[in-house]
């Protein structure tokens, strides 16, 4: 049975177990090396433009010879703010309570490099809420696990039950848009189907 294979070495450029998972569903070896930046947001930097600049960033930061490096960034946006990861529970709460019943937008920018070669795209997906009521939002943040995750939910984790509706890629709301990444990873030569 034919299988992916990749035809130089690939480095993941992130710490996010969710995108070694991702890129684990794809069946060949990675390396990965995290990618330690200045993630500040620029004057007046759209979030599609700051995920794309982030996840270039962390690619170029660990790019080695001979080596294809990917590198990716997350961002979720209500109300035109981002929100970041939540470092206590009034600030998780605070964002579950902007998310509920609502439709917001996550942007997750991917980078390839090798060398010369960068290709650098914005994924956009709409991830509708159902209302939540304050004692789900409480028992949720209570938990560990809106704490590491941009907008304060997993979508992979218990958050999915808060989840009403995905449009556009559902892995690119995990964190690495799948569908994206591989058909750059073809185009470019990075993976091939072997067998």
């Amino acid at each position: 049975m034919p299988k992916l294979m990749p035809t130089a070495k690939i480095i993941l450029a992130s710490a996010s177990p969710r995108r070694k998972e991702l890129l684990e569903l794809l069946g060949f070896e990675f390396a990965i090396i995290a990618a330690d930046i200045d993630e500040t947001r620029k004057e007046q930097e759209t979030p599609q433009a700051l995920v794309a600049r982030l996840a270039a960033e962390k690619a170029q930061k660990v790019a080695q010879p001979q080596s294809w490096v990917l590198g990716a960034d997350t961002v979720v946006v209500v109300d035109n703010k981002i929100l970041g990861k939540p470092a206590a529970k009034h600030e998780a709460v605070s964002m579950l309570q902007a998310l509920s019943g609502r439709t917001h937008a996550v942007h997750t920018g991917f980078a390839v490099i090798k060398e010369d070669l960068r290709v650098v795209q914005c994924v956009s997906s709409l991830v509708t809420f159902r209302p939540l009521g304050a004692a789900e939002i409480d028992n949720y943040t209570s938990g560990a696990e809106p704490y590491d995750k941009a907008g304060g939910y997993a979508l992979q984790g218990a958050g999915a039950a808060f989840i009403s509706a995905i449009s556009g890629s559902y892995t690119g709301v995990i964190g690495l848009p799948l569908s994206e990444v591989v058909a750059t990873l073809l185009a470019l030569g990075a993976i091939q189907f072997s067998g």
